[in-house]
Order: C-alpha cells, then sequence, then structure tokens
C-alpha cells in the first residue's frame, strides 16, 4: 500500500488532542505531500519538521502542521512545545516498539495534521493527550481502522466535541 491514512482524538476540553496522519513511503504520494506541506506555509500555519530534541528529527522524517492558526504567545508555546513534542515521542514509539515496519525509519514519512485550541493551557496534558493522539492516529492507519461495522454503528449517532445533531 502506498498511504496510510489514521485519526485519533484524545482528551476533553481545551487541552484535548485531534491528530491526522498519512504516511508511506517517500517515493510516493505520501513523500510529495510531505515535501509540499513543509515548504507552503500560510498566514497563522509553519509546518515543521518534528525533532525529539533541537537537531535530533523523529524517525519516520515527521512534518507537523498546525490545523488551528496560531494566535498569540500562549496558542503558539502550546503547538511548538507540549503538542510537538507529544506527536515526537509518539511516532518515534511507533517505530521502536515494531508498530511502524522496519522500512519506516529512513523509507517513509508522516504527515501529522495537528489540532491544538487557542485557549489550550496545560503543558503537560496537551502533551500527554498529543503523545497518545500520535499513537493511537498510526495505530489506526496501520490497522485500516475504523472497521466498516464501527463506521456503520457511529453514522446512526453523528456527533462531535463542537456539535451533537437533535435527533
Amino acid at each position: 500500500m502506498n498511504m496510510y491514512i489514521g485519526e485519533a482524538f484524545v482528551g476533553s476540553g481545551p487541552n484535548a488532542a485531534h491528530l491526522n496522519v498519512v504516511l508511506g513511503p517517500r517515493n510516493g504520494p505520501v513523500g510529495t505531500a510531505w515535501a509540499t506541506a513543509l515548504s507552503s506555509p500560510s498566514a497563522g500555519h509553519v509546518p515543521f519538521m518534528v525533532v525529539l530534541q533541537p537537531g535530533v528529527p523523529v524517525k519516520p522524517a515527521t512534518v507537523f502542521i498546525n490545523k488551528a492558526a496560531l494566535s498569540g504567545e500562549t496558542h503558539e508555546t502550546m503547538t511548538w512545545g507540549p503538542a510537538q513534542a507529544g506527536v515526537a515521542r509518539g511516532i518515534q514509539e511507533c517505530l521502536l516498539e515494531g508498530v511502524l515496519p522496519v522500512e519506516a525509519e529512513n523509507e517513509w514519512c508522516v504527515l501529522a495534521a495537528v489540532w491544538v485550541n487557542p485557549s489550550a493551557n496545560q503543558a503537560d496534558e496537551v502533551f500527554a493527550n498529543n503523545y497518545k493522539a500520535a499513537k493511537d492516529a498510526v495505530i489506526n492507519a496501520l490497522g485500516l481502522l475504523p472497521l466498516l461495522s464501527d463506521v456503520r454503528e457511529a453514522a446512526s449517532r453523528v456527533h462531535n466535541p463542537f456539535y451533537t445533531p437533535k435527533d
């Protein structure tokens, strides 16, 4: 398969994490999307490489794409600090624990679209939620989850943290 797509939502309130990931070989459409994302910043959105610490990028190479436009010093700090660190640990553990195949280390790349609420205010909670969401999103992607049976069941009760229809 050339591309895997996953999603995860962890936590509640302003410190929750919502991640979408696209991952796969660099020499396919994921690699093209990765390079395009990294080289296409826009107002309030500055894609950047995910690092474990300065000068030590995650393997497989991962680009962090903020879904919420950066809106002030606290939001920027929560995005570039604990959210990015959580994604770094989650993606890296997926490789080290064998969730990702061995060839992913140098032959794959990951796009991580990450929601950090502009009202986020607890760095440790933002970190923990993004760490778990990053791992869950990769696991979901590689497992081709959710199953159609789960989608069918969820379709009868559509909702999200911002809206629940009055049926």
